[in-house]
């Protein structure tokens, strides 16, 4: 119910520089919204006075159903559609939004179920993958299942990434062996965690120029699942899942790092904030990241 003051500043809106039908629509929409106070019904009477003249302009109707709409009032408040400041255009969007939701509430939106991260291998699964792949009939396929695993659970590459990869783009250099990632969004050289360099030099070794894991082009769709199911034997291991490789190297150095310890002090439950606070933060150079992730055991 608004009250009297409210009401009667509605009533009295009188703009000059709209139509008789502009402030007609203006006043309809301001009150359909229920302002609270006299000065958010003004706020709400020039907001709406501007999606009117707006929608005069171009030659909609002057409706609720037709102008009150996410599309239109961008177009509205658009820097190459009115003569309004900055700082104005802001305040009539977040007025014209605010009556939007006041007089078409949207429903709900469905409760989706977040995606959980996999689970990481064990040390033991890993050590048996690895020995599936030392019992491969062909060279071919043990070295290209030893890259596989390597690669994922000891530099965490995977998807797109880990398709483009080359015999040449595992280097050693800087203390430590690094993986090249040239393609893709992300450019970057990661360091492999030690375990693994003497079995990944020697898959990149043989692969050379050619695609570390397989294939003929780095755009081909999927690889990973015809390499997995060509190896012979390990009827008895858990599902292989490149997923859970890249898991697995993430947990770990998570674990030498003390991610866990900082994120119990700090109170921190979500990786975004900590993904903010690591722009602000000098960048590392390669011969540390490889002492400090590349170094582990």
């Amino acid at each position: 119910m608004q009250s009297v003051d409210v009401a009667t500043t509605i009533e009295q809106f009188r703009p000059r520089t709209v139509s008789t039908e502009v402030a007609r629509f203006a006043k309809g929409l301001a009150a359909a919204a229920s302002p609270e106070s006299q000065g958010r019904a003004r706020a709400f009477l020039f907001a709406a006075s501007r999606l009117g003249a707006f929608g005069e302009a171009v030659g909609l109707d002057l409706s609720p159903e037709a102008l009150v709409r996410p599309s239109v009032i961008d177009r509205c408040c658009h820097p190459d559609t009115t003569t309004m400041s900055a700082p104005t255009r802001r305040t009539v969007r977040t007025n014209l939004r605010a009556m939007a939701r006041r007089v078409y509430p949207a429903p709900p939106p469905p409760a989706l179920s977040r995606e959980r991260a996999k689970a990481p291998y064990t040390s033991a699964e890993i050590a048996a993958y690895l020995g599936l792949a030392d019992a491969q009939p062909t060279r071919s396929r043990r070295l290209r299942a030893q890259a596989l695993i390597c690669v994922g659970a000891g530099a965490g590459v995977v998807g797109g990434d880990l398709k483009a990869v080359r015999g040449t783009d595992v280097v050693e250099r800087s203390g430590g062996v690094v993986v090249d990632v040239r393609a893709g969004r992300r450019p970057r050289s990661i360091p492999v965690l030690r375990r693994y360099h003497d079995r990944l030099v020697e898959s990149a070794s043989w692969a050379g120029e050619a695609l570390l894991i397989g294939g003929a082009s780095p755009q081909r769709r999927n690889v990973t699942t015809p390499l997995v199911a060509s190896l012979a034997g390990g009827l008895d291991l858990p599902r292989f899942e490149v997923a859970r490789l890249r898991a697995t190297w993430l947990c770990e150095v998570a674990r030498e790092i003390g991610l866990r310890a900082l994120m119990d002090a700090a109170g921190i439950t979500c990786s975004q904030r900590l993904g903010d606070l690591a722009h602000q933060l000098d960048a590392v150079e390669e011969v540390e990241s490889v002492a400090l992730l590349g170094g582990l055991s």
